[in-house]
């Protein structure tokens, strides 16, 4: 049975990274996940995932009764841990330098006395492969050598400003700082034959310089200069930490098995990219005005376009670096976010048929070429490959944007992204005089834009519907307009609009859709209200011209990020955050609807 009480709030946590890995760091200065030295490798910290068999690195100032405080710097991805008590105030300051290369992997760890004087512990307790292999430990002069004995045979070093013990396969020390003195702990990758960098007796203070000045450095180049700055490049930074510097893709989130329930079985693997995300992704940055990274997310892309199926079809998740196996399997060993089980590495929804990937793929490629750079013709010479796949496909039932393991339906979203992939090629071909079967190509776009009409179009409700058949809404309706298959005027929108206000939103928080009422997900339990449908939410009342009320749901939203702007998937009943943490998809939620509502504002004051 899960102590419950050994676990922290999912929303206590901040994430730091060096565009290669994360960790999250708890407000109690514990970092209690983090995966090694990869996004998508094993992870070394899982206390977040089970309180004992984990592995955290934990460092602890011993102060009765101490205020726990944590900030970013502005404008930074440099987290600083704050410890306040009569006795005195202590402070962690966390980061990860990021490096061109990917050798160099250092998570840096400062800790200071800033008044009074201050005791500590410090317990950097790795478990190498989600805990499964056993490890070596070495003291050396400088710190601790660990060594994994499983088969990645991967070795960790933690150099230490001060002298540290080894006991049960854990580095330990307890040490005292006064005011104005710090104690430096580095873990970093060991490579044998490479001189660390961080062996450097200025180390630590070249790289906080240097880590402080690449973030402030790249948001300056966000060109958002609109009302809610603050949230909007604090989810700028919190993606770009997502994102691989080595192969330009984004993570759906950095970690595993948090549930979206307590004690649920929803616990999912989002340490991959998902194509789904890519033309939010594509659309944000070249808004923002990040043209670099926009360009490697569309080289990734065209990447897997060159590596399609053999019918023409796709993968609906990549693991970084383009594989297409993402095997599932569980933990068995690990007990879970506070006994949440089972804990899922791997993803088994690789395999789904989901329709409305190819949608949003040509979304992002149309947007890219419209918005970044012209596309390749080897490029175009796929993309005709796939959108005809799509003219074949299209009638069929698939698992849908919600990755339903219930059984297949015929989603009203999946035919809604067809159409957009064929609409979206037909833009291209026409705009670039691209060689393509365009009559084909305008029949069957035509052809699923009757069919969501008559089809899927409840008289009834005066709403459209989640699947054929059903009289239940769904938040992924709220993309309608905002793929521009619809007005966001158009009478039948405005009524489904609030159809989906009566049936899923309390307040600002939306649903995606009611377990029990729309098509069977395959799985017990509840979940909570979905932050990314909270921000389509938000946009499609600002494109109606609710302004106001769309500011209003807009700012009330903010209210439930943590306490340094970051959202999980969901929000539970309390408004505790749940699910996988933080996630890509809130933030570009966040990004989008933000964009939008100030841009409207303006335009609407100007008149």
């Amino acid at each position: 049975m899960a102590e419950k009480s050994n676990y922290q709030p999912i929303e206590n946590y901040g994430i730091i990274g060096d565009l290669h890995t994360t960790a999250l760091v708890g407000m109690d200065g514990s970092i209690d996940f983090m995966s090694f030295p990869h996004f998508d490798s094993p992870t070394i910290f899982a206390a977040l995932l089970d309180d004992k068999k984990g592995g955290r690195f934990k460092i602890a100032p011993i102060l009765e009764g101490a205020k726990q405080k944590q900030i970013y710097l502005p404008n930074t991805n440099v987290l600083m841990s704050r410890f306040l008590s009569k006795e005195g105030v202590a402070e962690i300051i966390d980061y990860m330098p990021v490096e061109q290369d990917d050798v160099s992997h250092e998570l840096v760890r400062k800790v200071s006395t800033i008044r009074g004087e201050v005791h500590y512990e410090m317990v950097c307790d790795p478990q190498f492969d989600y805990g499964r292999a056993s490890h070596k430990v070495e003291k050396k002069s400088e710190g601790v050598l660990f060594t994994s004995d499983g088969d990645d045979n991967l070795k960790l070093f933690l150099r230490c400003s001060i002298p540290v013990e080894v006991v049960e396969g854990k580095a330990i020390v307890k040490f005292t700082l006064h005011a104005g003195e710090t104690a430096s702990f580095i873990l970093e990758q060991y490579n044998l034959g490479v001189h660390p960098p961080s062996a450097a007796p200025d180390f630590v203070e070249e790289s906080f310089i240097n880590t402080v000045n690449y973030w402030r450095k790249w948001i300056r180049r966000s060109n958002y200069k609109g009302r809610w700055r603050e949230m909007v490049n604090r989810s700028a930074l919190t993606l770009k930490l997502l994102t691989s510097q080595k192969y330009g893709s984004v993570v759906a989130a950095p970690t595993f098995g948090l549930p979206e329930e307590i004690g649920g079985e929803r616990n999912w693997d989002y340490r991959y990219t998902w194509i789904r995300d890519a033309s939010f992704t594509l659309y944000s940055l070249i808004r923002l005005g990040y043209t670099e990274e926009a360009t490697g997310f569309m080289t990734w892309i065209e990447g897997r376009c060159k590596d399609l199926d053999d019918d023409g079809s796709l993968k609906i998740m990549y693991g970084i670096d383009g594989r297409k196996e993402l095997p599932e399997t569980t933990l068995e060993h690990f007990e879970g976010y506070m006994g949440s089980s089972p804990v899922r590495i791997g993803n088994g929804a690789h395999d789904q048929l989901q329709l409305d990937i190819y949608g949003e793929l040509m979304d992002s490629v149309y947007l890219y070429n419209k918005y970044g750079e012209p596309i390749s013709n080897e490029l175009w010479k796929n993309l005709v490959r796939l959108v005809d796949w799509v003219t074949l496909n299209w009638q069929k039932k698939d698992e849908g944007i919600w990755e339903v393991r219930g059984g297949q339906q015929e989603f009203l979203y999946s035919r809604l992204m067809c159409w957009v992939a064929i609409d979206r090629g037909i833009r291209l071909a026409l705009k670039r005089s691209f060689p393509a079967p365009l009559d084909r190509w305008y029949r069957t776009r035509d052809q699923i834009y009757i069919e969501i009409f008559k089809k899927f179009w409840d008289e009834e409700r005066q709403t459209f519907v989640q699947h054929k058949g059903s009289k239940t809404v769904d938040a992924a309706l709220l993309m309608m307009p905002l793929v521009k298959f619809i007005s966001p005027t158009d009478p039948k929108w405005l009524s489904t609009l609030k159809a989906i206000g009566e049936d899923l939103t309390d307040d600002s928080l939306v649903y995606r859709y009611r377990t029990h009422e729309a098509a069977s997900d395959g799985l017990s339990g509840e979940e909570g209200t979905f932050c990314m449908c909270s921000f389509w939410y938000v946009e499609c009342l600002s494109r109606s011209g609710e302004h106001e009320q769309a500011r209003l749901l807009l700012e009330k939203m903010f209210g439930y990020a943590n306490h340094l702007g970051l959202y999980a998937e969901e929000l539970g009943p309390s408004g505790e955050h749940l699910g996988n943490f933080p996630q890509a998809f809130t933030h570009l939620g966040l990004i989008s609807a933000a964009f939008d509502l100030d841009r409207r504002i303006t335009e609407s004051r100007s008149k």
